[in-house]
């Protein structure tokens, strides 16, 4: 088995123990907050990853270069614009459609490498995708009034052109931090990932905390006041981000991105053996296609 699978699974897993404890702060503080301290809480632990490697484990420090730093910022605004449009997307009544459309990233993933990066992609791989993201697509749609038919017919309404954008602004961000970490030219994935993650998530924290500054500083306030469960989110979503960049290193985004897809059920399980919550016919179809996707994408990677 390739590195990047076990390291991308790692990765989700501990995402969705960050999307947990981000629900439990959206009862003390706003969508902005809760979206900040994953960035604001999160770049102690990313600086501290760069720092082990260094002075724990020798790794040389990369030189960092004009390249560098203009990937890295596409990938941290791509990640912005992303989050905040699927977060304007809650706004609207039939939501559900734009989230199901949000969920295209990795197809997305896949084009954008091609245009930027000149990756190519094998005809298993694109059809793993394909399967992956119907299979999410379900998953969006399955619990919300949406009929499919609407779903593919309104593909040019003003929700689902929102999806898209906000599928655009992730795909955008993970082939960019690939070619960020990528960029630095070594000394090794580990280095490279842990370098560009640090960069970007401080520069996110900046960006964030200068917005909240000028626009809600009474967010801050309750920030603050809810520090000890946003550490953890800091310190769950800085150690998925850090799999996820060196996954990304190793392996083309749209691959990682698929496999990234485990997260969803992870989430189902929870919702199921933990929670005890029935589950309808369309989740349970959304989530075998997923694994189907997954299955395709490691069988021909």
């Amino acid at each position: 088995m390739e590195l990047w699978i076990p390291i991308t699974i790692a990765a989700a897993f501990l995402q969705n123990v960050r999307s947990a404890m981000q629900k439990h702060l959206k009862g003390v503080m706003g969508t902005t907050g809760a979206t900040f301290v994953r960035f604001g809480f999160g770049f102690p632990f990313a600086i501290f990853f760069v720092l082990a490697l260094r002075y724990g484990a020798g790794f040389a420090f990369p030189d960092l270069n004009g390249a560098f730093f203009v990937w890295a910022i596409v990938g941290a605004l791509g990640q912005i614009a992303g989050t905040l449009l699927l977060v304007y997307l809650f706004s609207f009544r039939n939501f559900t459609v734009g989230t199901a459309y949000s969920r295209t990233e990795p197809a997305q993933a896949a084009l954008f490498g091609l245009i930027f990066l000149g990756e190519t992609m094998s005809p298993g791989s694109l059809v793993a995708i394909a399967i992956a993201v119907f299979g999410v697509m379900i998953l969006s749609v399955a619990r919300g009034p949406m009929s499919w038919t609407g779903l593919f017919t309104a593909i040019f309404s003003r929700i689902a052109l929102i999806g898209i954008a906000s599928g655009t602004g992730f795909g955008i961000a993970a082939v960019a931090y690939r070619a960020a970490s990528l960029s630095l030219g070594g000394p090794n994935f580990m280095m490279q990932a842990a370098v560009t993650l640090a960069f970007v998530i401080v520069f996110q924290t900046v960006v964030m905390f200068a917005w909240m500054l000028w626009r809600d500083r009474e967010e801050i306030s309750r920030i603050a006041a809810a520090w000890k469960p946003a550490l953890i989110v800091g310190l769950a979503g800085a150690t998925a981000s850090f799999g996820w960049f060196m996954a990304m290193t190793l392996q083309q985004a749209a691959y990682v991105k698929v496999l990234a897809q485990v997260e969803i059920i992870f989430t189902y399980a929870s919702s199921v053996f933990i929670f005890r919550e029935t589950v309808s016919r369309l989740e349970i179809a959304g989530t075998l296609l997923i694994v189907a996707g997954v299955i395709v994408l490691v069988a021909v990677t």
